[in-house]
């Protein structure tokens, strides 16, 4: 094991010899040639930054490389492994994808789950998950903030934010149309086009995608033809940017998204008992579903971002308004048929009992509001201060439905909960010496939540129930950094924050009686790290270090017997590892990028015991006492040294650009690789519940004309069509569910 001070003086070390390295001995190549890196530009402050003055670990997608990963109809899980210490998984299809930054996260699949990376699209947090969703196009760049955000950023960023930045409107005229086939009977459209509608006063922009997938699944109970994984997606945003003077702005954003598809197909038995990995002769192009399997999502929004200079301060409000509604259906056992229902055949593999059930919000409408005064760059001394205000009325139905007869309803329950939040926060940098510059935040947060459930049919015919929480918890979250300057090339930084998650509510009563509360949660965070622009600008290369805590850390114990998910809270997590950034100009055709992250996270509880699959899996952790049950008493099993579900040690990515000039444009191959070494899909560890290691890559070839005026390429994603559980079931049988496959097809893009 590697100690924590050994880590992060190791790191340290090393990085600042490389960057060293790389700055003096090859300062001669540099001179062959007069390309450099582009400075990169973030608002991870809520100011814009160069990304190696910004004193924490920021990392960035945007330009072709983001084009690239998000190809062949990919959702936001495109940046999983392709940004270090970024994991991205779900059990929902495309509706609700679940975010881990340096292993903390939530594998929770209710709809109301509490997650503690934050997602923030155009300055405006989307905290529900099936909002999480949004689809990435037309886009300016992707921010990923590691570490607790909480002092400047919306709410519950504990493990961190990822950040999405449209583009804006513009005086000038541009856009682009792209377009590609591909197969499964893949199409995609995409496009934008922007100007000035009053000239220096009125700009807009519109851009919208729509993307379409065929099935390629062959459910072998139901049809002959592949009739699963399908899905038709679109989504529009309008942007106007009135300037009615050089001092005042108002930016109006208006967006739509519509997504009909397939939810996540479970696979019933497909992980070898005893042994884990994939049963022999498994084929992923074919199931065995006895019910429906189906997704719908809608959403719109609204927001308003006015800016008014006053000369020595700049006055902001950014607010916010989202709706969303969605119904996702699954066949959760994965099989046909169930052996103590008396259902026969049943398969494949042993199918105990029959588990249909789908999750609805038909309803869900959140408001943010936030204002903040901030300096304009003064020399000394500069600050930000504000109030932010978090409102979300939500409403979820649960169904259960019997697979025997057809698909008949047999039971429901809805959740309502209300949510109201208040922040106050203030920031301050301090340029200590020409050199030095420490950046202090403070952030007041108070959050309320209301919540009932209520069982109104039981599929065993238990009796109504109804059930209520309330929480409301105030806390101060806080940080401090410094960055140093040590010379024209190299920065140095450091810092600490603290970082505060409310109490969160759980109440999936259909197959039970109660609800569960998890009380708030504190980390406390340590980080320093080195930004270095090397090869005299052909290079660059940031490293960090971390070490964190979780006090009283929320955790969700998912699946055991009766597939109801619980909330508990662990007495400690801890965390530590490094991140690596790097991209280079190898030569004047050759661009490369290089991420690497180690993150090791372990739980610290010896009092934890939760019950395991009740498909009887091996499991490895130490047993624990005997609980009371459903059907008598169930064993446990000790959490206490488990690391966090879904939290890979390894993260690899690397992407090469080749290029060859001719006359008149030039031929590309663009190639990406990301790896993530093996994850445990539960709290607790066991032989078959987890995936050895997964590695996808890519390539993208073809042909630029001009300068960039248009281009044609073919493109292949998970090129080696590596094939790895992505996730499980536990409480009736060996379920898993599976990675897509290698997808190809050709596109053409034409920009203006």
């Amino acid at each position: 094991m590697i100690s924590t001070p050994q880590l992060f003086k190791g790191l340290s070390v090393s990085a600042l010899a490389l960057a060293s390295a790389l700055t003096f001995t090859t300062a001669q190549a540099a001179e062959d040639s007069a390309m450099i890196l582009e400075e990169i530009v973030v608002t991870a402050q809520k100011r814009s930054q160069n990304l190696q003055d910004v004193p924490s670990s920021v990392a960035t997608l945007g330009g072709e490389k983001m084009d690239v990963l998000k190809g062949a109809g990919a959702d936001i899980k495109f940046m999983s492994a392709r940004v270090p210490s970024l994991y991205i998984e779900t059990s929902f299809g495309r509706t609700f994808p679940r975010f881990y930054i340096r292993g903390l996260g939530n594998s929770d699949f209710d709809l109301n789950a509490s997650q503690p990376v934050s997602l923030i699209y155009d300055e405006v947090v989307l905290e529900n998950p099936i909002l999480k969703g949004a689809p990435i196009f037309d886009m300016d760049r992707v921010e990923v903030l590691r570490g607790p955000q909480g002092t400047l950023f919306g709410r519950n960023t504990i493990a961190g934010i990822i950040k999405l930045e449209s583009k804006k409107p513009t005086q000038e005229t541009n856009g682009y149309v792209r377009a590609s086939l591909g197969n499964f009977g893949a199409v995609e459209l995409e496009a934008a086009a922007g100007g000035a509608l009053v000239e220096d006063k009125l700009a807009v922009r519109i851009s919208g995608m729509y993307q379409r997938q065929g099935d390629w699944v062959d459910n072998t109970l139901s049809s002959p033809e592949k009739d699963l994984e399908d899905f038709v997606e679109a989504a529009a945003r309008l942007q106007l940017l009135l300037t009615p003077s050089d001092a005042t702005s108002f930016l109006l954003n208006g967006h739509i998204r519509s997504m009909d598809g397939t939810a996540t197909v479970f696979r019933a038995n497909i992980i070898e008992p005893g042994r884990g990995g994939f049963i022999q002769n498994f084929s992923r192009e074919r199931v065995h579903l006895d019910g429906r399997n189906e997704q719908a999502l809608d959403a719109h929004g609204v927001n308003l971002k006015i800016v008014h200079d006053f000369d020595f301060m700049t006055f902001t409000s950014v607010t916010g308004y989202e709706h969303g509604k969605v119904f996702s259906r699954g066949d959760v056992d994965g099989g046909f048929g169930g052996v103590f229902d008396g259902q026969f055949p049943s398969g494949p593999g042993f199918i105990p009992f029959a588990s249909e059930s789908a999750g609805e919000i038909p309803g869900l409408d959140q408001w943010t509001q936030e204002i903040r005064f901030s300096s304009n760059d003064n020399e000394m001394i500069n600050y930000q201060v504000g109030a932010f205000y978090f409102s979300e009325d939500l409403t979820i139905n649960n169904y259960s439905y019997n697979s025997y007869t057809g698909g008949t309803q047999n039971g429901f329950a809805v959740q309502k909960q209300d949510i109201k939040a208040f922040a106050l926060f203030g920031n301050i940098d301090v340029n200590a010496t020409e050199d030095l510059k420490i950046t202090a935040g403070l952030r007041y947060s108070d959050d309320k939540k209301d919540f009932t459930a209520t069982r109104s049919q039981s599929p065993f015919g238990a009796p109504n129930v109804t059930v209520n929480n309330n929480t409301k918890e105030d806390n101060l979250s806080w940080d401090l950094s410094a960055i140093y300057t040590a010379n024209e090339d190299i920065n140095v930084f450091a810092r600490v924050a603290k970082g505060f998650r409310a109490p969160s509510i759980q109440g999936r009563i259909v197959f039970g009686d109660a609800s569960s509360v998890a009380s708030s949660e504190t980390a406390y965070s340590y980080e320093m790290g080195i930004k270095a622009d090397v090869l005299e600008g052909r290079g660059r290369v940031n490293a960090t270090t971390y070490y964190y805590n979780v006090n009283d850390m929320q955790l969700t114990a998912v699946g055991g017997t009766s597939n109801v998910t619980k909330l508990i809270n662990a007495d400690k997590v801890e965390g530590y590892g490094f991140e690596a950034d790097m991209e280079f100009l190898v030569t004047d055709n050759l661009a490369t990028t290089l991420g690497l992250s180690y993150n090791k996270t372990q739980i610290k509880d010896n009092a934890l015991f939760i019950v395991p699959g009740g498909s009887g899996p091996t499991t490895l952790d130490p047993t624990g006492p005997s609980i009371p049950g459903p059907f008598g008493p169930q064993a446990t099993v000790s959490l206490d040294g488990n690391p966090l579900p879904n939290s890979p040690e390894w993260v690899l990515n690397f992407t090469a650009r080749y290029s060859v000039p001719v006359e008149g444009g030039e031929f590309f191959a663009y190639t990406d690789w990301a790896y993530r070494s093996s994850i445990n899909f539960f709290l607790y560890e066991s032989v078959e519940f987890k995936d050895n290691f997964l590695l996808e890559g890519g390539l993208k070839a073809g042909y630029v004309h001009g300068d960039n005026e248009w281009q044609v390429a073919l493109y292949v994603r998970n090129i080696t069509n590596d094939l790895s559980l992505t996730g499980a079931i536990d409480f009736n049988n060996f379920t898993g569910f599976v990675n897509e496959p290698r997808k190809w097809g050709i596109e053409a893009k034409y920009n203006f």
